[in-house]
Formats: C-alpha cells, structure tokens, sequence
C-alpha cells in the first residue's frame, strides 16, 4: 500500500512535504519497524519546518483514521495509524512549539493514553521556554492541559518567569504562577517579585 491509497488529503499534504522531511518519516518508520539501524536513523536531520510539516500531517491522518471508509479497510486503516504515530512520536521527540504540544496532549487524551501524556509533559521542563509553555496556557481549551502547563511553569525559576511580567498576553499567567510559589511552595523570590508588583500598581507604575 502507498501513500496515494491513504486519501487526496494525505496525498496533497504529503506532496507538500520536503524531501528530507520525507526521507526522515521513512526512516523512523523503516527503524520502528527493525528494517534501519538506530544509529542511520539518527542521522535525520530536523527543524521547525519539519516540525510544522509534520504536525499538518498528522492532522490530514487522524482525519483519515476517523473516516468511515477506511474504518472498513483494515490493513489501509492499520498503515495510517502507523503513520500517524510515527509523527506522533518524532513530534513528541523533538517538538518546542505550544500549538503542536497541545496537539499532541488532545490526540493522547482522546485516546485515553496517559501514559504518553505524562512523558509529552515532562518534555515541557526539559525542552519549552517560558514563553511557549505560557502560550499552551493561552491557547488551549482543555483544563487538563492548562494544568500540566502551569504546574511545571510554578517549578521553573523565578528568573525564566520575569520576562513574562512585561507581555500583556503572558503578565496575568505569570503572576498566577507566582502567586503558586510564594505561597503554596514559600518561595520568598516570587514574594518579593508580587510585592513590588502589587507597590507599582498602587503607585501607578
């Protein structure tokens, strides 16, 4: 079976994609599938292109996996679940972008798989800013997710939170998160950081 068997959405998506971002997919599939040494598959290279490129896909493949006429195929509808985890997983490797993780973190909770949602919250402490993990707490609908965002942004250090302070969009998330150190985890830096914010708005500053 081949990609022009998974649907005219898949098809156009996948026309779309570069060469070494195809080259990576097939790759990690040819490896997930014992046919390619790790060490090969490491060579791929990656960057935020691949990382829009492959959120998109992922997209158009869900759809498909959701389509009623491939729900009577099975060997079509096991390849595009193949596939569609394949980007999951490089997604969830190698992702710095709030739009994709809270794609990621709706697709495991649709699926009930909190197992991979715990490990894709881990990645926030390890790979995302300050900023983009304000961004999934701006964006997302799910209380589920805004929690996991803001639970690790009240155990990041109070210096990663201040450049949020001078954004409107970010100001009221990181107070509310520093408002969770100083007093739910006594931090006495997020105090002092509440206290001159709260003089300069009494003193109109």
């Amino acid at each position: 079976m081949t990609i022009k068997d998974f649907g005219a959405r898949v098809v156009s998506v996948w026309e779309g994609l570069r060469p070494m971002t195809k080259k990576m997919l097939v790759g990690v599939l040819q490896e997930r599938s014992g046919n390619l040494p790790t060490a090969q598959a490491q060579k791929f290279s990656y960057d935020t292109h691949a990382d829009w490129e492959l959120s998109r896909l992922l997209s158009v493949l869900d759809e498909q996996i959701k389509d009623a006429e491939v729900k009577k195929n099975a060997g079509k509808l096991r390849e595009i679940k193949q596939l569609a985890e394949t980007c999951a997983s490089v997604l969830q490797a190698q992702t710095e972008s709030a739009e994709v993780f809270i794609q990621l973190a709706e697709r495991f909770i649709r699926g009930n798989d909190f197992n991979r949602l715990d490990r894709l919250a881990d990645v926030l402490s390890e790979r995302f800013s300050a900023g983009e993990i304000a961004e999934i707490i701006r964006q997302t609908e799910l209380a589920q997710i805004r929690a996991i965002a803001y639970e690790t942004l009240t155990v990041m250090p109070v210096p990663f939170l201040l450049p949020l302070l001078d954004d409107p969009l970010y100001f009221e998330i990181a107070r509310n998160a520093l408002e969770q150190q100083a007093f739910e985890f006594e931090n006495d830096d997020a105090q002092q950081i509440l206290e001159q914010l709260e003089f300069d708005e009494i003193n109109g500053g």
